[in-house]
């Protein structure tokens, strides 16, 4: 007997067992042999991860699609693993350590500190794979890979000497973003921007030829700058070529302030005449757009940062060069050398307003970058670092998804893809960590044809290992004895003294670059990395292409590109046929979620709360395309109710008799309802089927809630109360089995939604009747084709009638217990006949006592149009037909005055602007309801007045 109660804390844990034992996940469970293959490859989480909101979303959707297809009898693949999450699995190991006072990394040396981090990895990495399969994610967990592993490792290394020696990985001194607390460049993703209340200098800049003089601009342009330190590595100033105040001046040059140093006025379109004086300072080695300004008119750069963004002057070669020994120089760098950025901005100021270089200072809300993990400014900063020439490998990617080889879900998002696609810039692919891919590059002295050896300059070897990178060293130093070594010190250290003399030495060092690789470039290997590849797997070639990814869009550019390009590249095909893009899941006002705004939902305390189905039907069914989702308890909370009234529809299915029968065939129906019934499951099967082929899971669960909660519970199950206590015969026996019959089909239709109570509900049932072959997960999907649509209009005839006569009673506030007559005028035969068939249900359920035909409508009665039929109620006696009226009447205005109140607020150009997105979209929300509102008051209205 089923527990009055589901008890999701209890079951849930139960169930993950037994599909564990069952191995229900692992590929091709529950395949026939020679089945077609659906795979999908899980966005890899961060190793130091936990489970978000996001993930809950994003992983139920799979979830949603591996479960459907996977009962529709395919071999599916769920592909788990987790990334190795340099920057962040890097910054944990090592302040644990620091909590622990033990010595910091450089302390320990590399090897002693990357084994720490495997030990933490093995102790406390991976979490959120327990977090997951709560959730209910059926990944084959026997197949999980890690970014770092030995196979993944292999492929990283394939792919980079492949790539470098194509030309298409190279090495190239430019602008990266740089956390100068990690001392690390980050990718783009891990910048975020924060708006800051700053300050705006503006800055006077003598023109060369003329005396400087504060008080007569024709001597001095004027810039602005959000950070003033950075003007020491200034090499021009720009102007719009077409500004009539400026022209002039272009091809003259200034005298940079502090420095000394000569620089041109260019005339160039990255200047706004309209913006500030419409002049603006060049700092190519400290800021992306005027490194691209810096190309065009060939400027030279000039780092005044070092890699903790301390200001650096004195042996700095770029800064001196060409600079003569001033004392105006002198003092600068004796004020500034060593000084951290800040620190310098101020001294920077306070120096130009004593030169009386300082035109003003203006307040300035404007948006500062910040790395994600360090929490400080990032700086542009001019380094040596590996890239990728991404504008080749996105080439064949553009082509594919404009082809249609690969699609988008929604649509929309092709052209995100594309804008950046085809604007793409190199991708910079080293960082500065010890936690990840090491470069498999190795660098030794350079060497002329005499041997004579450069400490200056160095060669490099790119190879699967050291020892292929020693042979390539052997070659190049002329069959000399090669070693590896840590540095170019000890490089150094091991050259004979003749070597000097020009004599070649007889040893050589070489030694490995420190850097890692970007995490992104393991992970763009994912959908056939994990596979096996480099080796030809047997998955490899059933798996690969897979089938759709599922993803978030702030990823489209930093995974989803990449792993097209990779795939194409290295597969010569691409990574998924499909990209599905979900929505973000905001709180219930519409607000992003942050942990500063205190509105985080943590779904763990929802699946603890309300179980781990509540949580994912929720998500399924509020996952419209293209449109983020609003999230609350009090909408988990919803949707744990409806689990509850599944539960209790099985109880009485139970209570009942009703159990399965073996060879049950909805053609051999007789009972009108058991028929209906029959027709709404095959409907509702086909709906749920085609909204998910479609990648429509809020339509294909709106669909399954709809037909289990109203078709089958609240209607089916009551309509046929009657037989179910009515004497027994074969009606009651075809009622109970065909009440069985429409559980399972619901069962399995839910299952990919909500497994653990369909799955409790499967096996429970399953323990009368016959025996269940397998469990829910691996059985049957519902592929139905029995439709009686005669029974089924019939019975929807019915079913609406009751609804819209429960609705008109509602509206004109009638007693919930008053039975009322019902008059029906302009009825056909058919319409009398079905009167006739189910008069004792339709007295019961729409609270009728007396049903009269007549051709003309009485008094003082509402009327409800049903067809080719008006059904009237009257009224007179148990509705005050005036009050009520006035009543309506009264509730109209007011909504009128609401709906005028929150037009006025839309209208408002200044709240709009001014206003939080959330805030605006609440208030188009409530307009929508006020106008709903106002138009059921007026049909109460119309029926009163008929």
């Amino acid at each position: 007997m089923l527990d009055k109660t589901y008890e999701a804390a209890a079951v849930e844990p139960r169930i993950s067992d037994l599909w564990e034992k069952a191995g229900a996940f692992k590929a091709g469970a529950g395949a026939a042999p020679g089945a077609e293959s659906f795979a999908i490859v899980i966005p890899p989480p961060n190793v130091t991860g936990s489970l978000h909101i996001g993930h809950a979303l994003n992983n139920t959707l799979q979830d949603v699609l591996a479960r459907f297809e996977r009962m529709r009898g395919k071999d599916v693949l769920w592909q788990p693993g987790l990334d190795h999450a340099g920057i962040a699995t890097q910054m944990v190991v090592e302040r644990q350590m620091a909590e622990r006072q033990e010595p910091d990394r450089r302390a320990i040396g590399r090897e002693a500190f990357v084994e720490k981090v495997w030990a933490w990895k093995a102790e406390s990495g991976g979490a959120i794979v327990g977090q997951l399969k709560r959730l209910g994610a059926s990944c084959d967990w026997s197949r999980e890979r890690f970014t770092m592993d030995e196979g993944l490792s292999k492929a990283v290394l394939k792919v980079f000497v492949e790539l470098y020696r194509a030309g298409l990985i190279y090495k190239d001194k430019r602008l990266v973003n740089w956390d100068p607390k990690l001392k690390t460049a980050i990718s783009d993703l891990e910048v975020v921007p924060v708006e800051t209340k700053g300050k705006l200098w503006h800055f006077r800049y003598p023109i060369e030829g003329r005396a400087f003089d504060p008080l007569d601009p024709e001597s001095f342009i004027t810039v602005a700058t959000t950070r003033p330190e950075t003007m020491l590595g200034d090499t021009a100033v720009a102007v719009h070529p077409e500004d009539e105040r400026y022209r002039a001046l272009i091809g003259k040059h200034v005298r940079l302030p502090l420095v000394g140093r000569r620089i041109p006025i260019v005339g160039d379109d990255y200047s706004d005449p309209e913006k500030g004086s419409g002049a603006v300072k060049i700092t190519p080695a400290h800021d992306f757009n005027d490194f691209e300004v810096g190309r065009r008119h060939n400027l030279r750069l000039i780092s005044v940062l070092d890699r903790e963004a301390n200001v650096v002057l004195a042996g700095n070669e770029d800064f001196l060069a060409g600079l003569a020994h001033s004392d105006e120089l002198a003092a600068t760098i004796d004020a500034l050398d060593r000084q951290d950025r800040f620190t310098a901005r101020k001294a920077v100021v306070a120096m130009m307003e004593e030169g009386g270089y300082l035109e003003k200072i203006e307040d300035h809300a404007h948006t500062v970058p910040h790395g994600d993990r360090g929490g400080v400014p990032i700086e542009p900063l001019l380094t040596d670092q590996w890239y990728v020439d991404a504008k080749t490998l996105a080439n064949p990617a553009i082509a594919s998804v404009r082809e249609g080889r690969t699609v988008f879900v929604p649509k929309n998002w092709e052209k995100t893809y594309f804008e950046w696609m085809e604007n793409i810039q190199p991708w910079t692919i080293s960082r500065q960590l010890w936690w990840g891919h090491q470069i498999p590059a190795w660098y030794g002295w350079e060497r002329d044809t005499e041997g004579r050896v450069s400490l200056v300059k160095t060669t490099m070897f790119v190879d699967y290992d050291a020892d292929g990178a020693r042979v390539q060293a052997e070659q190049y130093y002329g069959g000399a004895e090669v070693r590896i070594v840590t540095d170019g010190d000890a490089a150094l250290a091991l050259l004979d003294e003749p070597w000097q003399k020009g004599v070649p030495p007889s040893v050589f060092g070489i030694w490995r670059d420190e850097d890692v690789l970007d995490t992104w470039f393991s992970s763009a290997l994912w959908p056939f990395s994990t596979l096996g590849w480099p080796d030809e797997t047997a998955e490899l070639a059933r798996y690969y292409p897979t089938n759709v990814l599922v993803t978030g869009f702030d990823i489209i550019f930093f995974w989803v590109a990449r792993m097209m390009m990779m795939g194409l590249h290295f597969m010569k095909e691409e990574p998924f046929s499909t990209v599905y893009i979900h929505a973000l899941v905001r709180d219930e006002k519409g607000a992003k979620m942050s942990k500063s705004k205190g509105n985080v939902i943590d779904p763990l305390e929802l699946i603890d709360e309300y179980g781990a189905d509540a949580l994912r039907f929720t998500l399924a069914a509020m996952a419209a395309q293209g449109r983020d989702i609003k999230l609350s308890a009090n909408r988990v909370e919803g949707y744990r109710n409806f689990a509850t009234k599944l539960w209790n529809a099985a109880r009485f299915a139970e209570m009942n008799g009703a159990v399965r029968t073996e060879g049950f065939d909805p053609a051999g129906l007789g009972e009108r309802l058991n028929r209906w019934i029959a027709t709404e499951t095959t409907r509702a099967a086909r709906a749920v089927t085609e909204a998910l082929e479609a990648f429509r899971f809020n339509d294909a669960a709106g669909a399954a809630y709809r037909f289990v909660w109203n078709t089958y519970c609240d209607w089916y199950l009551e309509l046929v109360k009657p037989v179910l206590m009515g004497p027994d015969g074969p009606a009651k026996d075809e009622t109970r089995a065909t009440i069985a019959w429409v559980l399972d089909r619901i069962v399995a239709l839910l299952h990919p939604f909500m497994p653990f109570i369909t799955e409790e509900l499967w096996q429970r049932t399953g323990e009368a009747g016959p025996k269940r072959e397998r469990p829910l997960v691996t059985s049957a999907w519902p592929d139905l084709a029995f439709e009686d649509a005669a029974a089924a209009e019939e019975i929807n005839w019915l079913v609406e009638l009751i609804t819209a006569i429960r609705s008109a009673r509602t509206e004109v506030n009638v007693p919930a217990g008053a039975q009322v007559p019902v008059v029906v005028l302009g009825a056909s035969e058919t319409t009398k006949a079905r009167f006739a068939a189910h008069d004792a249900l339709f007295r019961r359920l729409a609270r009728v006592n007396d049903v009269a035909f007549a051709d003309a409508a009485p008094k003082g009665a509402v009327q409800v149009v049903h067809g080719e039929a008006t059904v009237c109620l009257p009224l007179a006696g148990i509705v005050d037909i005036a009050a009520e009226t006035a009543r309506l009447d009264k509730e109209r205005a007011k909504a009128a005055q609401e709906i005028a109140k929150i037009e006025a607020k839309l209208g408002n150009e200044n709240f709009v602007s001014r206003a939080p997105e959330e805030v605006i979209e609440e208030q188009r929300e409530r307009l929508a309801e006020a106008r709903a509102l106002v138009a059921r008051i007026a049909a109460a209205l119309d029926r009163l007045k008929g």
